[in-house]
């Protein structure tokens, strides 16, 4: 007998996924899959970024969603090659759901489901402008009343927070916030995103001088402009922090900067919110129906209480707050904790002819 191909078993075990989850046989679903196995979803599924390990919560989640997500038509996608190595087939799929469309991986060991990734793509019903759907952008005939687009787009920024409402306000402007707002706006969603700093990117560029990405390139894409081919594999700053600022132009965004939030406040009446900020020594109150709080991980530094501190007579700062190696030659510095930015703020003092000492703790 000839042996299978990578395609064949992909296509074997995606047909009886899918005829399980479209009859709603959980059991025969979760038999598909390895004891030892791991379900990554992304919106499709669970409406949440969630991994599901092993059969038990792989059973709980399909228990809880499956009647009303009604995935169907997972089919191999035919644009990607399937492949096999040290007893795994791999390969990528297609498939929808009552409300999206998604794309997805799966990896077989033993004919049996090791991983699976799930995520969504598009909603049904709100496809996004590209391809055969992109605008025409020429407006072929003749109107007296027709404005160009830089018209409308001063039109609009002058009159979106002021005379009508954005649907969604974005608090904060680095590159979640930015992204996010790229996704709205293709969406055709009003959107306003609101950064304290007084140009996109700037979150970047404010940082020690010697901060690169730790991710690589390809880790990094925004939506719809990835980077070029020769771009940095690890940007440097102020590369990042220049892309920032040119994507959200190119890309049309309603982006505030120089513009802080003072308060935040819901209605459970009217539903939307109350949003006062300060743009430009003027207090203007927005009133939303979704708030995103995109200030990230990193966005309020934890700065530790140490004995002595009040009563030390050298310079203390964050790491956030950090210059740059230049005015610490020949001078002795402690550096107190060891992670990415520890380690690159260590190199540039050393480099630039410091006397420097990293401090980790030990549990």
């Amino acid at each position: 007998m000839l042996e299978e191909s990578p395609g064949t078993r992909i296509d074997i075990v995606l047909a009886k996924l899918g005829r399980a989850l479209e009859r709603g046989d959980i059991d025969a679903a979760v038999n598909l899959f390895q004891a030892d196995c791991y379900w990554r979803d992304l919106v499709a599924f669970t409406w949440n970024l969630k991994t599901m390990e092993g059969q038990d919560q792989i059973r709980d989640m399909l228990t809880s969603q499956l009647a009303a997500i009604k995935p169907a038509r997972l089919r191999q996608d035919e644009m990607e090659r399937p492949g096999d190595a040290d007893g795994v087939t791999e390969g990528w799929f297609e498939f929808e759901t009552e409300v999206a469309r998604g794309h997805g991986h799966i990896r077989l060991k033993n004919g049996l489901i090791w991983t699976l990734l799930t995520t969504m793509t598009e909603l049904k019903g709100h496809e996004e402008p590209r391809g055969a759907r992109r605008p025409l952008g020429a407006e072929h005939g003749h109107d007296p009343s027709r404005k160009t687009w830089k018209e409308k787009r001063e039109t609009e920024a002058a009159e979106l927070g002021y005379t009508s409402q954005p649907y969604v306000v974005i608090i904060g402007g680095g590159q979640g916030g930015i992204a996010l707002g790229a996704r709205l706006r293709q969406l055709g969603v009003p959107a306003i995103i609101i950064e304290k700093n007084e140009r996109p990117g700037d979150s970047w560029r404010k940082r020690y001088k010697s901060l690169c990405l730790h991710d690589p390139v390809w880790y990094d894409h925004l939506p719809y402009i990835p980077f070029p081919e020769n771009w940095p594999v690890f940007a440097p700053k102020d590369k990042i922090g220049d892309w920032l600022e040119m994507y959200t132009k190119v890309m049309e965004l309603n982006y505030w900067s120089s513009t802080t939030c003072k308060s935040a406040r819901y209605d459970d009446v009217t539903k939307e919110w109350t949003v006062v900020v300060e743009r430009d020594g003027e207090e203007v109150v927005l009133r939303p129906k979704q708030l995103v709080l995109a200030t990230g991980m990193s966005g309020k530094p934890n700065v530790p209480k140490l004995r002595g501190q009040d009563i030390f007579k050298g310079e203390q700062q964050h790491s956030s707050q950090h210059p740059g190696p230049d005015a610490y030659r020949e001078k002795r510095v402690v550096v107190i904790g060891s992670n990415n930015s520890a380690h690159d703020i260590c190199a540039a003092l050393w480099e630039g002819g410091a006397d420097v000492t990293m401090v980790q703790r030990i549990r």
